[in-house]
């Protein structure tokens, strides 16, 4: 995996994937979309109003208190908590539309994402690619989250923020209509100075803001791409625990997660630093921000051109003004990790969608009424040659068995047969998806039930329970019979050569018309592996067989053989009416 110092998009182009994915949302919930941006649009209205009363309670206020009004104060207090209750249903509420749309947009995203991986074997395309989208995991698990939370709350307040600047700037032009500021023999009257102060006030903190902070959208993809590859690191070590402790290699695990850690903690001290600095001037901003419209606004009301009020009104006003003005100041390191969020789910998004490599590749056509090798060719993803078949056939109810040495290229015949390796050249024919079923070294057995790890990809319910259990004493299971109502992780619970015997019992529900096997019985002993295909000659003997293995107790168990290795020549038959010869050529290992 490499990690990018680099954001997958720029600032538009994060924009523009963003409404791009927002328009995919809006016409799969065209309705839903429409009320809550609806809701979150007269809330930002409302928050409006209340702001302008904030404003005008300001001035009320503080003209009692220099007119020493006690009724005038009195009905001021009372306009306060109105002012409150008001504030506090706008915040909520804006609060809620904020998180439901945020929510239902990543839902959307997500079922979306999914979807895609699942399909035509894109996940597994998407794991051969190793310079292809990272961590998918990470990306559909939290980048989603991010990218659509922080959209949500970014758009929102950007419309605010520029709902308050329009509001708001006439308002302080209006005050500070006739601003002077007092100078040596003079005066210098500048209409709407308060405004224009305010213009040139955040101007400046967003210069300097965008100077600090123009690196952060770098550091936070590093810094993601770092936290991917570390979570990777620790999942490998848990799914492969016993192996590690069986051969003691603690020490070289430790080292590789503390590298792992420490390209993490590089980027994350940048992204402190970054942030420090950027800290050092926010700390600033608001602060000066309530402090200058008093000044500049001082000489007028200690002149007795204003009240009190208007004094306190226009500073309000001012402060109102610079907060939308520097919103993107405020926001500009949010903007840089939401930046970083939709780059990598808008890769993961184009990786999905990007069609296979069209070169090298085979022909490969589904629905056949047999399987069949014309010319195929295998290569490696670099081009380099792997296994040569000139010509293969397999008819309904034949049984062939392929047997070969480690790296002969038996596992990487099986991939391509199941559509998973498209590296390669020549012709591959095979039987409709429906009618087949492919069991590899190590079966898979999803989280949950017994039941539904026996039946998968079905549900247990289309068998029934008579129908589970039979399978199960038919493949020498009869202590697990019990505990199809059972969760758990089954591919921990059971043993290798079990879990090998409850893949038979999945042929045995399935019924499938074709099977491929891929060292299916390596973890068996001969006892259990005769037992196996006995089985399936007495539940399934019109199906087709075809095996990949490498012990020569298997030929007694099909009809026809072939072996790829030196001690009989690469590909020979030693059966009569053998399949074709299949040459090596090439020694690069392809898989065992």
């Amino acid at each position: 995996m490499s990690l990018s110092s680099e954001p997958a998009s720029g600032g538009r182009g994060a924009i523009r994937d963003a409404w791009r994915l927002a328009r995919g949302w809006a016409a799969a919930e065209p309705w839903t979309v429409a009320l809550l941006v609806g809701a979150a649009l007269a809330l930002i209205l409302l928050q409006l109003a209340v702001d302008w009363g904030i404003a005008l309670w300001h001035r009320g206020t503080f003209d009692a208190l220099e007119q020493r009004d006690a009724a005038a104060l009195g009905a001021q207090v009372l306009s306060l908590v109105a002012l409150v209750a008001a504030l506090m249903v706008t915040s909520v509420g804006r609060l809620w539309t904020r998180q439901a749309i945020g929510f239902r947009w990543r839902r959307w995203l997500v079922l979306r994402l999914q979807a895609t991986l699942l399909a035509d074997g894109r996940h597994h395309r998407l794991a051969m690619d190793e310079a292809g989208a990272d961590n998918p995991d990470q990306r559909i698990g939290e980048n989603t989250r991010w990218a659509t939370a922080m959209a949500v709350d970014l758009a929102l307040g950007l419309i605010y923020a520029v709902v308050l600047l329009v509001s708001f700037a006439g308002m302080l032009w209006h005050l500070s209509a006739d601003f002077f500021l007092p100078l040596p023999g003079g005066a210098l009257h500048i209409p709407g100075g308060l405004l224009w102060a305010a213009l040139l006030y955040a101007g400046i903190c967003a210069a300097i803001t965008w100077r600090v902070g123009r690196r952060l959208p770098g550091i936070h993809m590093d810094r993601n791409a770092a936290e991917g590859d570390h979570r990777f690191a620790l999942v490998r070590l848990r799914e492969n625990s016993e192996a590690i402790a069986l051969i003691g290699g603690e020490a070289d695990e430790r080292r590789g997660l503390a590298a792992a850690y420490g390209r993490l903690e590089a980027a994350m001290l940048r992204l402190f630093r970054t942030e420090r600095d950027l800290m050092w001037l926010g700390c600033c901003y608001m602060p000066v921000a309530a402090v200058v419209p008093l000044l500049l606004g001082a000489p007028q009301y200690l002149a007795g051109a204003i009240s009190l009020g208007v004094l306190m009104q226009g500073a309000h006003a001012f402060q109102e003004v610079t907060r939308a003005l520097t919103w993107l100041t405020e926001n500009w390191p949010r903007l840089a990790d939401w930046r970083c969020h939709v780059g990598r789910v808008v890769e993961l998004e184009q990786a999905l969608s990007a069609p296979p490599p069209p070169a090298p590749a085979m022909r490969r056509e589904e629905g056949a009424a047999a399987l069949e090798l014309r010319d195929v060719a295998l290569a490696a993803p670099c081009g380099r040659a792997l296994l040569r078949a000139p010509a293969v056939t397999l008819a309904p109810g034949e049984k062939l068995l392929i047997r070969g040495e480690s790296g002969s290229g038996k596992s990487t015949l099986f991939r391509a047969i199941a559509g998973l390796w498209p590296w390669g050249e020549g012709e591959l024919r095979v039987p409709c998806r429906q009618t087949t079923m492919f069991l590899p070294q190590r079966p898979y057995l999803p989280l949950g039930s017994l039941g539904a790890a026996l039946a998968y990809p079905d549900a247990p319910e289309e068998f029934g329970e008579a129908a589970l259990r039979r399978a199960l004493l038919r493949c020498r299971l009869p202590h697990l019979a019990d505990r199809l109502a059972e969760a758990g992780r089954w591919d921990r619970v059971l043993s290798l050569g079990e879990q090998q015997r409850l893949a038979f019992a999945r042929l045995i529900l399935h019924r499938p018309r074709w099977i491929f096997m891929d060292e299916a019985t390596s973890a068996l002993d001969e006892a259990n592996e005769a037992a196996m295909f006995a089985v399936l000659a007495e539940e399934l003997p019109g199906s087709a067989l075809l095996s990949i293995g490498h012990r020569s107790g298997l030929g007694r168990h099909h009809d026809r053989e072939m072996v790829l290795g030196e001690a009989h020549g690469w590909g020979a038959a030693i059966a009569p009416g053998s399949a074709g010869r299949m040459d090596r050529v090439d020694s690069v290992p392809a898989d065992a």
